[in-house]
């Protein structure tokens, strides 16, 4: 960064005078690196490792390929950073001291030290590294810090996996070996959940999570941020014909499991991480926050008295509008009498401030309160709702096609609600019935009942007389997709 404003500062400049920077300043040759900018695509990177016992050497095969796209049929290897780190069996990291690189040895050492964590510099359409001195079948940490945006595949079996989440000084890929563990479990239930089998929740999943919420040495943010399943929609993405029931029977079923199981380590985040009397705004007490409201919503998926008392005793007692909100949103997913009278306290407290509404609709809207279709109509007439306010659209009928449980229901009753209110915003604002439309765009993503509900609302919007031609150019290719 230095070489950077000594050569350019007050200059326009381009992408390639900040890598010429980034090159020259380190000595380094980076011949390929430039194919990020004019290749299209994200890489896959494949990775294949083998212990070798009696040398003590460690051996990692990477293969990288970046698929066609329009135009680009054919790509040539990209220059990817791996930062890399072994875990020993006792779950530190084991020193490094060299590495062996197309026939060359190469001393990985600072100041004479052994490293934790190096960066491999994958070049070639294949490549290996061979690590020496290695004492024991190490469990690798791949693309530490997330060092290249790539798609990585690796060999990594699942108890890696949950051995990483355990215990990785590496916060990203502590993270990540939850989610990749969490996507594959959820993907596992889903397909038991379809075929009418018992839901079963990995015992090995449950102790990985219970092993971070319990880290005192870890940020708060960061274990709000690991203990978070992965959203209804991402595990949907990876399946050939998307399921939301399903998806989100599972989901709700590993919630409540949790919450069931690690009860105590729950409820005593959410007391431990109150806040106190005085209220800042600063990094430990938005951490402080995040994982209290974590917890606070695990614990809602439990239909427990004592549960509703403790978000209610949260809800009265917050200092500030983001723990109220919290509250308000694990007691927004149980109907009934208290659900309601905290829905109208809030916005008696909050209506002067527009922005505090909006997000008041949105939480509404996205509610997974079953035939929620009926509360959101009830709230097109609510005083504060206006259907000609752009972003009143977008938290209302925009946070409803959010709910994957609601907006997808299998009767239809979320789609026809979207095709009317289309047909109504177009006579109002085009542009913003153009973006509600676009929520029809992966229609076929879905089984043959819903894909036959969205095309016949699709069909009915291009019907429409005087329809306009933002609405109409998003539906047909929506239709035609």
């Amino acid at each position: 960064m230095d070489l950077y404003f000594k050569r350019h500062d007050g200059q326009a400049v381009t992408c390639e005078d900040f890598f010429a920077a980034m090159r020259d300043a380190n000595d380094a040759d980076m011949s390929n690196f430039l194919l990020w900018y004019s290749q299209a695509g994200t890489p896959h990177l494949k990775v294949v490792s083998d212990y070798n016992a009696q040398a003590k050497t460690y051996s990692l095969q990477f293969s990288q390929e970046v698929p066609p796209t329009p135009g680009q049929p054919v790509k040539e290897p990209m220059f990817i950073p791996v930062a890399l780190g072994l875990l020993g069996s006792n779950g530190m990291d084991i020193p490094l001291s060299s590495v062996n690189h197309d026939g060359k040895l190469e001393n990985i050492t600072s100041n004479g030290q052994p490293v934790h964590t190096t960066v491999l510099r994958v070049t070639k359409k294949e490549e290996e590294f061979i690590f020496n001195d290695i004492p024991e079948r190490p469990v690798p940490s791949i693309l530490r810090g997330y060092s290249a945006p790539v798609r990585l595949d690796s060999d990594l079996t699942d108890d890696d996996l949950y051995f990483l989440l355990a215990n990785d000084s590496d916060e990203f890929n502590r993270w990540e070996a939850g989610q990749a563990l969490a996507r594959k479990l959820m993907l596992g239930l889903v397909s038991d959940f379809q075929q009418n089998k018992p839901l079963v929740l990995n015992p090995q999943f449950v102790h990985g999570i219970r092993s971070i919420l319990g880290d005192s040495i870890l940020d708060k943010e960061f274990i709000a941020k690991a203990i978070t399943l992965p959203g209804e929609g991402e595990i949907m993405d990876t399946m050939e014909v998307a399921d939301p029931d399903a998806v989100h029977a599972v989901r709700s079923f590993i919630r409540k499991q949790l919450a069931s199981e690690l009860k105590e380590e729950l409820l005593n985040t959410v007391k431990n991480n109150r806040s106190s009397q005085k209220y800042e705004f600063n990094h430990p007490n938005m951490a402080r926050h995040a994982l209290k409201n974590v917890a606070l919503a695990y614990l809602g998926a439990l239909d427990d008295a004592e549960i509703t008392e403790l978000a209610l005793h949260e809800y009265r007692t917050a200092t500030n509008m983001t723990e109220q909100f919290a509250a308000l949103v694990t007691l927004d997913q149980k109907p009934g009498k208290t659900r309601d009278d905290v829905l109208a306290d809030f916005y008696d407290k909050w209506q002067h401030d527009f922005l505090v509404v909006n997000k008041w609709f949105a939480l509404q809207a996205m509610s997974d309160v079953p035939g929620n279709v009926e509360n959101v109509r009830k709230l097109l007439n609510h005083p504060a709702f206006d259907m000609r306010n752009p972003n009143k659209v977008y938290s209302l009928i925009g946070g409803f096609c959010g709910s994957p449980v609601n907006f997808h229901a299998k009767d239809g009753s979320g789609y026809g609600f979207l095709g009317e209110m289309v047909v109504q915003l177009d006579k109002l604002n085009p542009r913003v019935a153009s973006r509600m439309v676009s929520a029809f765009s992966r229609w076929r993503r879905y089984d043959e009942t819903r894909q036959n509900l969205a095309k016949a609302q699709l069909e009915m919007i291009l019907a429409a007389n005087g329809l306009s031609e933002n609405v109409f150019e998003i539906a047909s290719k929506s239709l035609a997709a």
